[in-house]
């Protein structure tokens, strides 16, 4: 990890963790930056985002949770005023997404999931070419420039070719260069897609000191344990369609599953259909040699499942609580491994 600590005005200190646990929620929300209503995107016959609708408060962190190709990079190409929308509309600080795109273009910051870099120049150019499209000069931008590095650990490698840069580096390069100009909005699309875990906790480490300075943020993402220990809340995109919005605890709350068994070992000629009849399992996924039981909340199962298990002589279980991802696979239907569902 980088052992650099370095605070600046509206950015913070960079060494402040959080453990990936989920944010407390109870505390006052600030006022709303972003209102997202039945936003819209068709690429002819294909709706690629159908009609979604959110807020993000100021200081928040809004999870965008889904699979490649659920429309999350267009929904966040259209905030960008990179993509019109076919419908609906979005205010930033009341602004029109459809009739202020040039100012709200001033206002957000996007650190897209490819790196918007130049390769032959170096780190400090690359942040003065963003600050100068964005009307930031002199010394204004210069002390910008400094401050951004040190802010993402690239002090000693401001003056380096971008070519010669690791994966890591590029990624919280691409980062400053969002934040150049001091956006009101952050978006972040898979910021730690590609890198590996030192330079993700790297990356996680920033967006955590952003929030905690009061910067609302927009972070997609498929890695169901980053969303967990940082977003306020949470919005699953599936097809292009918000299928569940909200905390994670109150997302947890409203589904009707609290906890998942697993069953390994069992016998080829098991009857899971006896296993699919007890009172309170909602339904049973085989899948990799492991059979799963979705559970109702308070059910009463576990004498008669350890009855049936009594006849299998190597069977064995595990029990879990309902998880993010579990949540995930269950409102979207797919999964990152492939298993077959053979009760409902």
């Amino acid at each position: 990890m980088m052992s650099t600590s370095y605070e600046m005005p509206g950015i913070g200190s960079r060494n402040e963790k959080n453990d990936s646990m989920p944010i407390e929620t109870s505390r006052d929300r600030g006022k709303v930056v972003l209102h997202v209503e039945d936003l819209r995107k068709h690429y002819g016959p294909i709706e690629a985002v159908a009609g979604v609708s959110f807020d993000l408060r100021q200081g928040e962190v809004f999870g965008l949770l889904g699979l490649n190709g659920a429309g999350k990079t267009t929904l966040i190409s259209m905030l960008a005023t990179l993509r019109y929308p076919s419908g609906g509309d979005a205010l930033l600080l009341g602004h029109s997404l459809r009739s202020k795109g040039r100012a709200i273009r001033h206002m957000i910051g996007v650190a897209p999931q490819e790196d918007a870099l130049y390769p032959m120049l170096t780190g400090a150019e690359n942040l003065r070419f963003f600050g100068r499209i964005y009307d930031v000069h002199g010394v204004q931008l210069e002390n910008r420039i400094v401050q951004l590095l040190h802010f993402v650990g690239l002090q000693d490698r401001g003056n380096d070719l971008v070519a010669y840069y690791s994966g890591g580096m590029k990624r919280r390069l691409n980062l400053a260069a969002a934040l150049v100009h001091e956006p009101e909005l952050i978006l972040l699309d898979e910021p730690t897609s590609g890198v590996d875990p030192q330079s993700r906790e790297e990356i996680l480490d920033l967006v955590r000191n952003l929030r905690n300075q009061g910067k609302s943020i927009i972070y997609t993402t498929h890695y169901m344990e980053e969303a967990q220990g940082l977003c306020d809340e949470l919005g699953i995109l599936d097809h292009g369609k918000l299928v569940a919005i909200g905390t994670l605890d109150a997302l947890l709350r409203n589904i009707d599953f609290s906890e998942i068994i697993e069953l390994k070992g069992l016998s080829p000629q098991a009857d899971l259909s006896a296993i699919n009849d007890l009172q309170g399992i909602g339904h049973v996924e085989q899948g990799d040699g492991v059979v799963r039981l979705y559970v109702n909340r308070g059910a009463d199962y576990l004498e008669p499942l350890q009855k049936i298990l009594s006849r299998q002589e190597s069977a064995y279980l595990r029990i879990t609580p309902i998880s993010l991802e579990n949540l995930f696979l269950h409102l979207t239907g797919r999964k990152a491994h492939a298993g077959k569902k053979i009760y409902e």
